[in-house]
This record gives C-alpha cells, structure tokens and sequence, in this order.
C-alpha cells in the first residue's frame, strides 16, 4: 500500500467515523433545543398566567372592590358576560342618570314581551325597551337593565345590567356593579343551542361607551378604574361568544341629586403599569377585532 493509499484510508475512515457520529450530534442539539423551547413556554406561561395578572391588580380607589365578583352567570351556571362597569349612587339617582344620558329601562321577560322583541328582530320593528335575558351576580338576577337600540329595532343595540352592592357602596350610597355589551345580532348560542343575541367582541367599547354618555350628560362627579375580569385576548361569554378586554373595570359616581354638571368627570389616574398595560391594549384592538 502507497503513502497515498494510506492517507486516502485514513481520511475515510475519518469521515466515516464522522458522519457515523452526525446523527448523535443532531439528537443532542434537537433535546437541547427541545428543553430549550420548553423552559421558554414555561417562561412565558409564568410571565402571561402568574406575575402579570397579580401586577396588574389594583384597587387603590376603592379597595373594598377587590373581592368583587368578576363575570356574571347564565342560569345554567356558565360564566357569562365580563363585569366591566360600576356606578355608585342611589336607585333613583342612577335611573335618572341613564334617562338623562339617553338610555331606556328593559321590559321584564314576559310571553307578551317575548313576543314582541321576536317580532322586532324578524320584521325589524321599533322596540327601544325590548327585555334583556337574566344574568346572575351573587345568586340574584340583574337590579337593573338599560339599553339604546340601532336602527330602532332589537336585533342590534347596546345594553348594560346592574346589581345593587350596599356592601361596596360609599358614603351611604350603593354601588351598581355591571356588564356592558353591544348586541351585533341575533342566532344560536355556542354552547347551549338556544335563540340568543351575539355580542360584539370589543367588549371595552361598549363599556367606554356607557360612560361616554353619562358623562356627556353631565351625570357623573367622578371615574376611576378597578381590575375587572383581567386582560384577556380570548375569552367566552355564556354564549360561547368571543370578547377581549384590557380588563378593567369603570365606575363612575353619580353626581348627587343628578345635579348636571357642566365639565366632565375628574377621571383619577392608573398606576403607570396599569395604564402601560391599557395603553398596549388600545393598540391591539384593531388587530383583536
């Protein structure tokens, strides 16, 4: 055998020895790159599930609120809609307020009301006072219920419950703790198969939107903001329908005697996370939708 014999044998070997050993070094750099991935989502599961929320959980207006119920329930116990908005002021004081800022109070559910918001959905009558299903908050139905309707009939329009709260009121007056939905159409539930409105899933929307008018009516002193349901991309109502929020809940007090006020609310600040976090929020929501 040559010199050059042998170093071609060698330099075979050399490889063959080579890429006999490849494979192993492929496996090893796929697990390492697999626990990698791994301590990564556990990373991001910790970040998203566990430290923000708790970060992003402030009641330092009204404290009491902290242990305040977060989403309503249907009757059959589903988690319906998020509780986004809250006023606090007497019965009369709040009816008054949402009259005053353009709001109609709901019909309660009856055959003969049954009715005729199914008259209006089908044959797209007016109906501004049409009913509103029950939620429930602590064990109890909605205290209260106003809507505004699109095109004057039912199939559409904004609506918002309330339950009455002496526990978390201030200075004597109740708070009103709510869901405010906008109602986009009429079909199917997700979940239980009955005839139901879907709600749009820009559920801060509504929410700002209730507010916008009371306050454009000159019906609140006050607003401040307190951790709701928390921020979520995904969430489902009691009718498997979609929403997404940054999570806060609005409230608003209600000028004493609905005195109207002639400049807007005093709107006290969020802790800069919480703003940051809302901030975020707001650009997400065209992309969300």
């Amino acid at each position: 055998m040559t010199s050059k014999d042998r170093v071609d044998k060698d330099r075979g070997g050399a490889g063959q020895g080579g890429a006999g050993h490849h494979p192993h070094r492929v496996r090893r750099l796929a697990a390492r790159t697999g626990d990698a991935t791994v301590a990564a989502l556990a990373l991001y599961m910790l970040i998203a599930y566990a430290v923000l929320p708790l970060a992003w959980r402030h009641f330092e207006h009204h404290p009491a609120m902290a242990d305040a119920p977060k989403t309503a329930y249907t009757t059959d116990g589903i988690p319906g809609d998020a509780l986004n908005v809250a006023l606090i002021g007497s019965h009369d004081e709040v009816v008054a307020a949402m009259l005053a800022a353009g709001w109609f109070p709901a019909d309660r559910t009856t055959l003969s009301s049954s009715l005729r918001i199914a008259t209006s959905v089908v044959f797209k009558r007016e109906y501004d006072t049409a009913p509103v299903s029950n939620l429930y908050v602590w064990g109890r139905p909605q205290d209260l219920a106003f809507e505004q309707s699109v095109d004057e009939n039912a199939r559409q329009r904004h609506h918002v419950r309330f339950w009455k709260s002496s526990e978390l009121g201030v200075s004597g007056r109740p708070l009103w703790i709510g869901a405010a939905t906008f109602d986009q159409s009429v079909g199917f539930s997700h979940l239980t198969g009955k005839i139901t409105h879907h709600i749009d899933a820009d559920i801060d929307a509504e929410r700002d939107h209730v507010m916008a008018t009371l306050a454009k009516a000159g019906q609140l002193t006050e607003m401040f903001q307190v951790t709701g349901v928390g921020a979520t991309l995904d969430g489902r109502n009691g009718g498997g329908d979609r929403y997404f929020t940054d999570g806060e809940l609005t409230t608003g007090v209600v000028s004493p005697g609905n005195a109207v006020r002639g400049e807007p609310p005093e709107m006290l600040a969020n802790p800069p996370g919480i703003q940051a976090k809302n901030d975020l929020m707001a650009n997400l929501r065209p992309l969300l939708k």
